[in-house]
């Protein structure tokens, strides 16, 4: 399967959501804010965006998916 890049609108989507997630997070030893950073540098090409949303378990990525748009839900169905 070759996956699609994103447009511009859904990869910054994706990653924000992301990030809002990991900042719930407890950062007591910088666990979250070291994952902010991998996500920060992630760019637009193929499914790149995709390692934003497979670094969650389930329960989180549940939660990430609250956040998103349809548009970006599919994208991450069709990726996934």
């Amino acid at each position: 399967m070759e996956h699609r890049t994103p447009t511009p609108e859904l990869f910054n989507e994706i990653k924000q959501a992301a990030i809002t997630v990991w900042r719930t997070k407890d950062d007591t030893h910088g666990y979250a804010t070291n994952k902010v950073q991998i996500i920060k540098n992630i760019s637009n090409y193929k499914d790149n965006v995709m390692i934003s949303f497979r670094m969650f378990d389930s329960n989180n990525q549940d939660l990430m998916l609250t956040l998103l748009s349809e548009q970006a839900k599919q994208y991450i169905r069709i990726n996934n």
